[in-house]
């Protein structure tokens, strides 16, 4: 029996100034499903991120996740309803430990109230040494976060977003500048953290991709070019032509 559908883009389009970076987009992921996006640069890959954050308005077209319309919800709401996103660049407090960031990510300490009355309690040390094991960070709990390689702030801000237990984690280029172990390990958490959840993933490094994708979405010129598992997305003569090359 196939999974439930936990969001449904249907007819996705948005312009700007008259040039369409998505057009006409539908898109299906599944529960715990981890779906890879790939395409070419300017393909419309993290404005489709952008979209389903609340970071850009469609032009048209519908988000749907688990039943909820999302198009026209300010940010903070998408975020109370499960909706998780890493960018880019790893976005931490690099003048707080390791243990610290993870603190302040987790759910009750984030209203104004919450944060005047949060206490660290077992529950609260728990959800942080969990998180932090699952992340391969337990070492490196008082660290200072802006010592960290490159590869171990990418984990932290992974971790900064689990700890919020999303429903739909989005994530663009995780593993950009990672050594090789890195890529390894990495691939190893992604798959752990999709039994749990839904997950996006924008990827470049196709060895990564085939290693972590149940299924993988192809962009092009905004819209959908192909879709199905890496090894038929490979064979595509169209993708072929115009991303993976002859």
């Amino acid at each position: 029996m196939p999974n439930k559908i936990a969001l449904s883009i249907e007819g996705l389009t948005v312009s700007f100034d008259g040039f369409k970076a998505v057009d006409g987009l539908n898109l299906y992921i599944e529960e715990n499903e981890l779906r890879v996006i790939i395409g070419p640069n300017g393909a419309g890959k993290t404005t489709v991120l952008d979209l389903i954050c609340g970071k850009t308005k469609a032009t048209s077209g519908s988000i749907e996740f688990r039943g909820v319309e999302l198009t026209r919800l300010p940010e903070y709401r998408l975020v109370q309803l499960g909706v998780g996103r890493k960018f880019q660049t790893p976005s931490i407090y690099e003048n707080l430990t390791v243990l610290e960031n993870l603190e302040i990510s987790y759910p009750k300490g984030r209203s104004v109230l919450g944060s005047l009355l949060f206490k660290r309690t077992p529950e609260v040390e728990q959800k942080i040494m969990d998180t932090a094991k699952m992340i391969f960070l337990e070492e490196h709990l008082d660290t200072m976060s802006g010592l960290l390689s490159h590869g171990k702030k990418q984990w932290l801000e992974i971790g900064m977003l689990l700890i919020q237990d999303p429903a739909l984690l989005m994530l663009d280029e995780p593993v950009a500048g990672m050594s090789v172990v890195e890529r390894e390990k990495t691939a190893s958490l992604l798959s752990m953290i999709a039994k749990g959840r839904s997950l996006i993933v924008i990827e470049h490094d196709m060895e990564f991709v085939k290693r972590i994708a149940h299924k993988v979405t192809v962009l092009h010129q905004g819209k959908l070019l192909a879709e199905g598992s890496m090894e038929a997305v490979q064979e595509n003569p169209k993708v072929i032509e115009v991303y993976l090359g002859h």
